[in-house]
This record gives C-alpha cells, sequence and structure tokens, in this order.
C-alpha cells in the first residue's frame, strides 16, 4: 500500500513558480520505508513563515499605531550582565520566507457506485495510489457521525529518492528523465523524476549574530535527530450531511490539511470553518481560500530557543518565562516597520506634508500573556481566527492529546476489577497484576506491535489514545514512536501493517481483536482492558541478563518476575503510577502529569545507564563518566542516585528485563545519537549537576560532602547556558533552588558566600529571576543576611577556628542588623 503525493521542494524566498513546483515530484506513502533509519538523513529544520501581514484588530481590520511593547516584568533585579544575557532572540520562523505553513489541501468524498475517491486537491494533484489515500480520509462509519476527526503521517518514499538522484544525474548529462515505478509496499508508483531541492537547507538567520559575541558559539547546537526526512503530518476533519436526494440519504465529505508541524491541532477551527463552506461552494476556489489564509500566518515573532530553553520552558508554569526573547523580536520588528515607514521626500512633490512623511507608520505588537503559547490570527473568509501555536515542542509530541484521558481509561476497569496478565518478562515488570499503563509503556520501550481497538468510537478517539500513547512513551525525550505509529488504519492495509516492526496503530474495527497473531498488545479503549497475545515472541535471555544474575546471585530468581529478593514493586512503578492517580483524583492539571511521565522516562533511562555501566563496564547513554568520575571541579561521581545500596540492587533486578528488551529497539539507538549530539554541544561536561543535585535531594550528606558541591557549582556555573544547564536540573517539580538554598545555612563561612554568589548569578538570569521568585521567604531571608553579613565581617576567623557560626547566632546577629 502507498499513498503518494507530490512533495513541494524548499526554495530560496527569492522566486518561485509553479512549473518548477510540479516538476519537483517526490512520492510519500502513508508506511513508513524499508530503509533503516541510522542511513537516513537528519530531520530538516523548521519551516519559515511567510511574509507577516499587518497586524488584525479584533474585527480583522488591519491597526496602525505606535504602542511599545509591555512587559510584565518589573525592575525589582538588577540589569543582567553581559555574560549572563543569551544571545539575540532569532526567529522560529523568520519572515521574509516564501515557505509555506501548509502544503496541500484534500477533499475526499464517498461516491455511491465507487466509494471513497479524491474530489479535490490544491494547489497541486496528488500522484499515486489516489483511492487509498481517500481511504484514509473516510474512515469505516464514518456515515452515522455527524462529524469526526483522523490524523495520519505520510512518509518519503526513499526508494523513489533514490531514482529521482539517479535520473537527475542522467538529466545533468543530456539524458532524458523518464518514469521510474517504486514497488515499495507492492504498489507502481510512476512518477516523473527530477533533481530533489535539498531538505535541510541552511537557516541564515542561524549565522547572522548581529555583532554578537565569540561567546555565543558555545551555545547548543539543535538536536534534532536522524530518523529520516520529516514527517507530512495530515489533519482530516470528516463531515455528515444529509440529503434526501442522494442514494444513501447524505453526502459524506472529508477536508484535510497536510503540513509539517506536529502542532497540526490549530488547525481545527479552520477545517470547520472551510469544510462548511466547501459543502455550500464545492470548487477549487474554497481550497485556494483555505490555502492562502493559513499561509498567510505570521509566527515570525516567535522566538526560536535552544535545547536547555525548551526545557526550562516545559517544566515551568510561568507565564512570562522568556519574555525578553518576545520583547526583542518585536522592538526589532517595530524599529524595521518605522524605518521603512519614514521614506526621504520627493524633489518632484514639494508640496507633499513633510509632517506625514516624519510620522511613524508602525503596527500593534504586543507581548503574549504566556510565553508557552504564541498567539496569531488567520483571517479566513473575513472570519479573524484567533490561533495559539506551541513555542517549545517535545519529542513525538503530535496534536494535543491528553494522558489524564489515556491514563483513567485503562485505570479504572484495573482498579475495580484487576485481571492478571499473561506473564512477559518485557511487560509485566511487576508481576501478572502490572498496572495496564506500564504495561503499555513496557510493550513501547521494547518495540512490541500495539493495536489500539475502538469498536464503535470515532476515529478521532482512537488516534489520540495513540498520540498519547506514543507521548508517554517518550516523556519529550525519547524518539522513535511517532515515525512507525499509526492513529488510524483498517483492515485493507493490514499486510503493509504487519509489515513495519513494533508499529502502534488505531483501529475501529473488532475483527483485529479476533487475530492475536496480528499484534503482542490489544488495547480495548470501550472495556478499558489491555490483553498480551499467546503468540507474543518470547524474551530471549541475553548476555547483561545473565552477567547481572552472576553478579548479583541474590537477585538472580526475581529477575522478570516482578519480586526482586522478596520486594514486591522491586521497579517502584506501582508507588509511581498511585501518585499520578492521586494528582488526577486531586485535578492537577495535564503539565503536571506530563511532567512527572518525563521524570520516569529520563529514570528509567539513567537507571538502564548505570545498569549497563554495572554489567558491560560502560554505557552508551552517559558519556563523559571517567571525567566526572576524576573530580576536576572538586567533586566526583556521575549517573543516577540511589538512597543505599539495597534500593540500587533491588531496582536494577527489577529492570533488567525492560533494559535488555529495549537495548534493541529504534528509540535505544536514536536516544544514543541524542546523547553524543548533546554531550558535544552542552557548555558543563566535567560535572554531572543532575548527580550531585541529587545527591543533596536525597542522601543525607556530610558537612565536607555538601561542601565540595556547593563549592563545584559555584565555581563552574557562571554564563547564561551554564545556567541554564543547572536550571533543567532544578524544576519546579523537584523543589526548584531550594536545595541549593541550603547552602546558604551552611556551617561554613564560605560555602555560604559561594551559595550567596551563585543565587546572585541566577537571580540575574532570564530564567532565573522566575526560579527565584519560586523561591521561600525564609530563603530569601538567609539569602539577605548572609549576603549583609559578608559584607561587614572576614571569614578569616571562621577558617581560624576551623568552625562556622552556629544557626542560633546568625539569627540573633540578623535580628540586631534588622
Amino acid at each position: 500500500m502507498s499513498s503518494t503525493l507530490p512533495y513541494r521542494p524548499p526554495t530560496n524566498g527569492t522566486t518561485s513558480s509553479a512549473a518548477s513546483n510540479k516538476n519537483r515530484r517526490t512520492s510519500l506513502s502513508s508506511f513508513p520505508p524499508s530503509r533503516s533509519d541510522s542511513s537516513m538523513s537528519s530531520r530538516a529544520p523548521p519551516r519559515p513563515s511567510p511574509h507577516p501581514p499587518p497586524a488584525l484588530s479584533s474585527d480583522g481590520s488591519s491597526q496602525i499605531s505606535t504602542v511599545s511593547p509591555q512587559s510584565s516584568f518589573s525592575g525589582d533585579f538588577p540589569a543582567t550582565s553581559d555574560r549572563l544575557r543569551s544571545r539575540k532572540a532569532r526567529s522560529q520562523y523568520p519572515a521574509g520566507n516564501s515557505e509555506n505553513h501548509v502544503e496541500y489541501i484534500l477533499v475526499a468524498t464517498f461516491h455511491e457506485n465507487k466509494g471513497p475517491v479524491m474530489e479535490n486537491q490544491y494547489p497541486g494533484a496528488i500522484s499515486g495510489d489516489e483511492n487509498m489515500l481517500a481511504e484514509l480520509m473516510l474512515p469505516d462509519q464514518a456515515h452515522v457521525r455527524n462529524q469526526d476527526w483522523t490524523i495520519f503521517f505520510l512518509h518519503k518514499d526513499t526508494n523513489a529518492e533514490d531514482a529521482v538522484d539517479e535520473d537527475a544525474e542522467g538529466e545533468s548529462k543530456g539524458k532524458k528523465p523518464r518514469l521510474k515505478d517504486t514497488t515499495k509496499t507492492g504498489l507502481k508508483v510512476g512518477t516523473q523524476v527530477d533533481e530533489e531541492a535539498s531538505e535541510t537547507e541552511s537557516d541564515e538567520d542561524d549565522t547572522d549574530h548581529d555583532g554578537e559575541d565569540e561567546d555565543d558559539e558555545e551555545e547548543e547546537e539543535e538536536v534534532e535527530g536522524g530518523e529520516g526526512p520529516p514527517l507530512i503530518y495530515v489533519l482530516n476533519l470528516v463531515n455528515t450531511k444529509s440529503d434526501p436526494t442522494r442514494k444513501r440519504g447524505a453526502i459524506v465529505r472529508a477536508m484535510a490539511i497536510c503540513t509539517r508541524h506536529s502542532f497540526l491541532h490549530i488547525y481545527k477551527p479552520l477545517l470547520l470553518l472551510a469544510l462548511e463552506e466547501y459543502f455550500k461552494s464545492p470548487h477549487p476556489d474554497t481550497l485556494a481560500l483555505l490555502y492562502d489564509a493559513v499561509n498567510s500566518m505570521d509566527l515570525s515573532l516567535m522566538p526560536r530557543l535552544s535545547v536547555l530553553e525548551r526545557y526550562i520552558l516545559q517544566s515551568s508554569d510561568a507565564k512570562d518565562l522568556f519574555i525578553e526573547k518576545f520583547e526583542f523580536l518585536i522592538q526589532k520588528r517595530m524599529a524595521e516597520e518605522m524605518a521603512s515607514s519614514i521614506a526621504p521626500s520627493s524633489p518632484e512633490s514639494p508640496s507633499k506634508s513633510t509632517t506625514d512623511l516624519s510620522r511613524p507608520v508602525v503596527h500593534r505588537h504586543s507581548t503574549p500573556r504566556d510565553t508557552h503559547e504564541f498567539e496569531s490570527r488567520v483571517l479566513y473568509n473575513g472570519i479573524p481566527v484567533p490561533i495559539k501555536v506551541p513555542v517549545a515542542i517535545s519529542p513525538e509530541t503530535v496534536g494535543d492529546f491528553s494522558l489524564i484521558q489515556l491514563i483513567q481509561a485503562f485505570s479504572a476497569p484495573h482498579a475495580t476489577s484487576p485481571q492478571p496478565f499473561m506473564l512477559h518478562p518485557h511487560l509485566t515488570t511487576g508481576g501478572a497484576y502490572t498496572h495496564p499503563i506500564i504495561v503499555l509503556v513496557n510493550a513501547l520501550l521494547t518495540q512490541k506491535r500495539v493495536i489500539f481497538l475502538g469498536h464503535n468510537r470515532p476515529s478521532g478517539e482512537v488516534a489520540e489514545a495513540v498520540l498519547a500513547a506514543c507521548g508517554l512513551a517518550s516523556g519529550g525525550i525519547l524518539r522513535g514512536f511517532t515515525r512507525h505509529a499509526f492513529p488510524y488504519t483498517d483492515l485493507t492495509k493490514i499486510d503493509d501493517l504487519l509489515k513495519v516492526p513494533g508499529f502502534i496503530a488505531g483501529v475501529t474495527n473488532p475483527a483485529f481483536a479476533f487475530h492475536p497473531e496480528w499484534w503482542d498488545l490489544l488495547c480495548d479503549l470501550p472495556a478499558g482492558r489491555m490483553k498480551i497475545s499467546n503468540r507474543i515472541e518470547p524474551a530471549p535471555v541475553t548476555e547483561g541478563q545473565v552477567y547481572f544474575q552472576q553478579q548479583h546471585p541474590a537477585y538472580a530468581n526475581g529477575v522478570g518476575t516482578g519480586v526482586a529478593n522478596g520486594n514486591i514493586d522491586p521497579t517502584s512503578d506501582q508507588g509511581f503510577i498511585d501518585d499520578v492517580l492521586k494528582s488526577i483524583a486531586s485535578r492537577y492539571g495535564e503539565g503536571v502529569i506530563r511532567a512527572k511521565w518525563k521524570d520516569w522516562v529520563v529514570k528509567f533511562t539513567r537507571i538502564a545507564a548505570a545498569f549497563e555501566e554495572s554489567v558491560y563496564g560502560a554505557s552508551a547513554l552517559y558519556i563523559g563518566g571517567e571525567e566526572a568520575d576524576a573530580g576536576a571541579a572538586g567533586v566526583s561521581g556521575h549517573g543516577y542516585v540511589w538512597g543505599d545500596e539495597a534500593t540500587r540492587q533491588k531496582e536494577l533486578a527489577g529492570n533488567v528485563s525492560r533494559i535488555e528488551g529495549w537495548r534493541n529497539t529504534r528509540s535505544y539507538y536514536s536516544f544514543k545519537q541524542d546523547i553524543a549530539q548533546l554531550y558535544s554541544s552542552k557548555p558543563i561536561s566535567r560535572l554531572d549537576l543532575h548527580h550531585h543535585h541529587d545527591r543533596l535531594r536525597t542522601q543525607k550528606l556530610s558537612h565536607q560532602d555538601s561542601a565540595a558541591i556547593y563549592l563545584a557549582f559555584a565555581s563552574t556555573i557562571h554564563s547564561y547556558a551554564e545556567i541554564c544547564q543547572l536550571l533543567t536540573v532544578t524544576p519546579e517539580s523537584h523543589a526548584g533552588l531550594f536545595y541549593l538554598s541550603l547552602g546558604l545555612f551552611h556551617p561554613r563561612h564560605d560555602v555560604r558566600m559561594a551559595t550567596v554568589s551563585l543565587l546572585e548569578r541566577i537571580q540575574e538570569h532570564e530564567a532565573g529571576r522566575h526560579f527565584w521568585s519560586q523561591l521561600g521567604r525564609f530563603a530569601k531571608l538567609a539569602y539577605f543576611r548572609v549576603k549583609r553579613e559578608g559584607e561587614v565581617s572576614s571569614p578569616v576567623d571562621d577558617q581560624m577556628n576551623g568552625r562556622g557560626v552556629g544557626i542560633d547566632e546568625r539569627m540573633r546577629g540578623a535580628t540586631r542588623v534588622s
């Protein structure tokens, strides 16, 4: 099965012709190519925004004013020093480029005699099997509902791409281009070949530093991974309108938007309006109106964040985090508009008023109310439609799925009437009564075939469950799930589906439940139950498992059984699930639940690294362990931190089978690549900040050990990027700066002053000031007291006496000063 359509190549932002676009046709398929992931090119950069339109008022009309941007931050803190200032903000989708947000708009309808057919496509025709694409757009039982949503992905056909390269070379030598058949998934698709423009064009804005210092080059590179060409995400809306004149009594139509943006849910309001308009006027002009409207969306004022900045933004609830970047882009835009509006007076028109020429004409721009989302507007058919685009996107995050709904769907039946699972070492890490959500995550991590069945449910509900499952296992950290996910598919595509290893698919046909050879884990959404297939491949016995059992004979019998040395729940998964369910019952939001799952995935990867180091002597999941253990900064150690050795051995034993099953998967190899790229770009590599902060947070340290950590942090962390790296290990969910602030109460004077110096630098940091504002009043009082103490006293006495001033004495001194 292969659904193909032409791909519009990147342009240079200067010229573009319909003829050239028509000739450049790249085959796309709804199934991933058979070529291995490692041989594919890296992901293309984000698509730039087209030329920005004038700002719109609430009624859609242009407004001109000279309003300066308003910041919600007051000047309570000192001005940011040069070393703590981030490099000048750059746009994530810079203006002045002709790349489009939406590449294709498709319309399919259900023909009374032919079935699903493609009715209209804009701006170009679909190549290949259009009927297959029409079947995806019109899911099963679509006629019984007034409205339904579906999501599916299109992959570039790399076999066709090879043919393009060969024929392009022949054309350059004067040979005539030929037609090439791509036999991928068993279907022949005739496509005219031509030389394809490069997917990874350089971003000129990245190299324009605008006179910045050389230190800006130390900013970390984007870690986008190398899974292959970017996916085309398709958001599809199906509507059924009753029509007594029709044979079936209704008209069923579907309209789809094809985009490179993973946040495709922002187009839902526009699809609703456009499909309603298309029912009234079923012509290509209606599609052209929508196409022009969505591609005029201005995202040029949305800043581009580094990897560390994105992590910080996603982990914080502060609504004005990184507001300075938005202000910089707004001020730059207003300056450009003011310069362009003041034109020199012409000698041929002396009567023209000079006052009109000197009056600046600047569009209205304002900072966002919440920096997690960029607010824009799309003027469609005279209606201004508000759009909110997420500023920081995590890997494997597609659409607006809900982890809470997915967890609740399978937790409630398990809580009221638990049913045992068939034991499998990769899946039932907590025994026969492992929580279903843990079984699901284990299946995704170990690359099992997972099917979500939603009989008599809307296909949109099934698709959201698939996307939520991908986000659950990814945690915003791991990759390799959505590229092999099929949010909706049907029986006609089962042959091609079974060729994909470790797929995640959503279906509505109950026939899938009667074929356990097609899947390893079946998730029944209406029943809220999961079932492990009796045809699943058994877990092989690996060398790592054997080595661990030899090293730890006390835990040998518990590996893969869910019980380690008599301890129930050796992986602590059940306690984690109980905490998540308690948070949901307490009405915590989606952001809190996603943060908890991110912590769980991070913990799992760090435990996997510790397991590999313990069994194999080294781990590709942690680079720089020898450097961190050398103690160059005065402290040594790296990796995950346990409270004691018994807990360490218990958790390692409980995770052996899950880790060994993960080590041969796509997500494991992708994560190794990400770790290598991140290590080469992170500002601090000789000190494991996460490890030592966890020591402060979880272990009872001596004064000497804690002093070494505080002094190492203060002597190592200075620049903007270094503080960003520190803030990624002190999120709000882990008490923020609280454990760092405990250094203010250390007995040694030099440790207290070093902590004051570090907190001062954090205060001056664009993101650090928000973390400082969340710090408790008691710690802030201690900070100001120690700072005054350092200004009026000398540490000589403390060093000579070998001791520090007692806490009671310092508090009395602070009272006298106040």
